[in-house]
């Protein structure tokens, strides 16, 4: 498949229930929908999809999905309504009081040398993954890699001084610091192409199950609204502080399993630059932010705290798959 051909926009999803159905007729020209029916849970996948479809409206969009949908009001106001579900639920599951955000980031700091709690996806895929497993946690991971750092990109221009400059320069290496054969999207593809998964954008949204969606609306939540601008930083530390470490471990795995150079290499260059990067996010992003507005600090920690929560979600999902010998995904 050719670059261009690759970064076309993807078809509408399948619908997973009537939120999702009603968002997706909306898109083709029916009214939106104005209710959340009360029995469609937040961390569903109905109501996931729901709110990814119309997040997707601000990054590619759909085929045959008018551009000019993007700011329909009605639209907006559906949105508005599914991340007051979601949000609400986040904040009653996740806890903000009794610490800070340095605290918080000192948490993930802790690397353990085994796990033996066995809840994490990275220790299970570089112990005993198989390959097709690595290729699974590859196409889910891809409805964030292959738009990675947009969302957070989306934060600069509500930053200033310390944390604006620091945000930006973490932001141009992930953007492949003015090369765009080493844009991490692209590292990624090529990752995906040694694998032998589809690249296309989006491919793989049907296949993902409520907790892969909810990290990667979680991110777009958080971007596209200056009042959550203090979480938004908050996640992105998280995920600078946890990469380096995580990353180690999937280049291992998938040395053992005999994947190829490209694949290797895009977790292998994480281990590097996040390395580098968790300490730019920390001494500048985060404390430039806190400097400036300490009364963002309870965000941030509801940032970082919120990422984890997701991804223990997401991680329990995968596990409790593979273990029994079933696939993580919603399909083939």
């Amino acid at each position: 498949m050719t670059s261009a051909s690759r970064h076309r926009p993807a078809p509408l999803p399948t619908p997973r229930g009537p939120l999702s159905a009603a968002v997706r007729a909306a898109l083709l020209g029916a009214p939106a929908p104005r209710n959340v029916p009360e029995d469609s849970p937040a961390y569903g996948d109905d109501l996931q999809l729901a709110l990814y479809t119309l997040y997707e409206l601000h990054y590619r969009g759909f085929r045959d999905v008018p551009d000019t949908l993007e700011w329909d009001s009605a639209l907006l106001a559906c949105r508005a309504t599914l991340e007051d579900r979601f949000l609400t639920a986040l904040r009653e599951d996740v806890p903000t009081t009794g610490t800070t955000a340095g605290a918080a980031l000192d948490e993930l700091q802790v690397e353990p040398t085994a796990d033996p709690d066995g809840t994490s996806v990275s220790f299970f895929l570089r112990d005993e993954g198989t390959f097709d497993q690595l290729r699974e946690y590859a196409a889910l991971r891809s409805l964030y890699h292959l738009k990675e750092a947009d969302p957070h990109a989306w934060v600069i221009p509500r930053l200033h001084g310390r944390a604006k400059a620091g945000m930006v320069a973490v932001e141009f290496d992930e953007f492949g610091a003015g090369r765009p054969d080493e844009i991490h999207a692209e590292l990624f593809a090529d990752l995906m192409t040694d694998l032998k998964l589809e690249t296309a954008y989006g491919h793989y949204l049907d296949a993902a199950p409520a907790e892969a969606l909810a990290t990667v609306n979680l991110m777009s939540l958080f971007g596209l609204h200056r009042a959550l601008r203090g979480a938004l930083v908050g996640h992105f530390a998280s995920v600078e502080v946890t990469s380096s470490p995580g990353s180690r471990r999937l280049a291992e795995a998938l040395r053992r399993v005999g994947a190829g150079p490209a694949a290797v290499r895009f977790y292998a260059e994480h281990v590097e630059a996040d390395a580098v990067h968790e300490q730019v996010v920390r001494r500048d992003v985060v404390a430039g932010l806190l400097e400036s507005e300490p009364e963002l600090e309870a965000d941030v920690v509801f940032g970082v705290r919120a990422t984890t929560y997701l991804e223990e979600r997401l991680a329990a999902r995968l596990l409790g798959a593979w273990r029994q010998g079933a696939t993580a995904l919603r399909g083939p």
